[in-house]
């Protein structure tokens, strides 16, 4: 492990090496990557610096016994998920106990708290969609759009021409549209 620059690992290879060699060490080094980010939702939605440090400790306790349970894709799309859900329960707690918070949240709180549910739920059905999606398509749209790679990136590392890389993205697209609007119309 010394020899290493663990800053040049993907999110996808890190993780993999925490699942395989069961080491949180590859975990330390993967959540270090995303500790600002878990600070910086967890300040916009608690607006308490002590609290939000709380939640990213409490949150790293829930990533490494989640992570366990849970086969994760796309892992900084599901970190942010874990933290707003984290967040937003937390909020909720706090209301239930605290009818002077409910009395003073504003439209635009509780808009903003829906936003985020809404948001939440629109992620969750673009994972599913995504699972749906034939093997190629699955690795260009992830290669694209999550690790934001550039085509010439994904021709490099896939070995597939400039055409096919366009064909599965375009097509992918196409076929996660198709997913989830077949879901919300199931969900109606």
């Amino acid at each position: 492990m010394k020899n290493e620059n663990y800053k040049s690992f993907s999110d996808a290879e890190l993780l993999a090496k925490f699942k395989r060699d069961k080491n949180n060490f590859w975990l330390g080094v993967l959540l270090e990557r995303y500790t600002l980010l878990l600070l910086g939702v967890s300040m916009k939605y608690l607006k308490n610096e002590e609290e939000a440090k709380d939640a990213v400790q409490q949150i790293f306790l829930k990533v490494i016994s989640e992570l366990q349970k849970y086969d994760v894709a796309y892992f900084k799309t599901w970190l942010y998920s874990v933290c707003k859900n984290h967040c937003l329960m937390q909020l909720r707690i706090s209301k239930s106990y605290n009818e002077e918070i409910v009395d003073n949240l504003t439209a635009s709180d509780n808009e903003e708290i829906d936003i985020a549910l809404e948001k939440e739920k629109n992620l969750i059905a673009v994972e599913e969609a995504i699972k749906k999606l034939n093997d190629d398509q699955r690795l260009c749209i992830n290669m694209f759009y999550l690790e934001e790679k550039s085509y010439k990136e994904i021709i490099a590392v896939t070995g597939m021409d400039y055409n096919t890389v366009k064909t599965n993205i375009q097509n992918g697209k196409r076929n996660l549209n198709l997913f989830i609007q077949r879901q919300q119309n199931e969900e109606n």
